[in-house]
């Protein structure tokens, strides 16, 4: 029975300790289901749900009542399954966002220049990139005047472990829409670079965003 696995092997804690994605189907089905019957474990049911369905080829169409064919499986198991296999059909159905490549200084603040030139407030944001430099994540991490004790690269790279990203770009915006860099500016961008070849994920650049105008901090040699 599950309760006689290793609390560290069980799907649930496993999920919890590496993720969803480091578990089977056969674990993840038992997850859904949550319990077995008197006789067999629910990771037994699961197993025996994928042997019926073809693995997860067949499942992904099968009904209430098909599910409720599998002994073990009652309306409430069955309804659950479907329910949750519906939320998959309808999230692969969602358009595929058109993602944004940075190879520039210039394309960054392309990006982000409409957003960012008329803000009343120093707004720090990371542009999370993959290895082909596409934007997978863009997050504000600070509002305010830009301090190297406010902005902490905990917060700025635990997004960047969060989405495995292979590299990022800071950018942050002054609101007098002149782009020069500050001490402060510089002493930020330092420290991250620092932090992101420690944990190997590279900074490739700090661009500050002024009105129309930007100043990059690689091209001004300080990266």
């Amino acid at each position: 029975m599950i309760r006689d696995v290793p609390k560290s092997e069980r799907p649930r804690e496993r999920l919890m300790q590496h993720g969803a994605e480091a578990l089977s189907n056969q674990e993840l089905l038992a997850l859904l289901l949550g319990s077995g019957t008197r006789r067999e474990s629910v990771m037994d049911l699961a197993g025996r749900l994928i042997q019926t369905f073809d693995g997860l080829k067949l499942l992904k169409d099968a009904t209430v009542s098909e599910l409720m064919d599998v002994k073990g499986i009652g309306e409430a198991k069955a309804v659950q399954m479907r329910a949750a296999l519906e939320i998959g059909r309808r999230i692969k159905q969602f358009p595929v966002e058109e993602t944004h490549v940075v190879r520039s200084p210039q394309d960054a603040a392309d990006y982000m220049m409409e957003e960012m030139r008329h803000l009343k407030q120093e707004h720090f944001v990371a542009l999370y990139l993959n290895t082909k430099n596409a934007v997978l994540h863009k997050k504000t991490i600070f509002i305010g005047s830009l301090n190297a004790s406010l902005v902490h690269p905990r917060e700025v790279f635990k997004e960047a472990l969060r989405y495995s990203s292979a590299s990022l770009i800071c950018l942050h915006n002054h609101p007098s829409g002149i782009p020069e860099p500050s001490q402060e500016d510089i002493d930020v961008t330092k420290r991250l670079q620092e932090t992101g070849r420690m944990l190997g994920v590279e900074l490739l650049d700090h661009v500050i965003i002024g009105d129309r105008r930007f100043c990059s901090l690689k091209e001004k040699g300080y990266l």
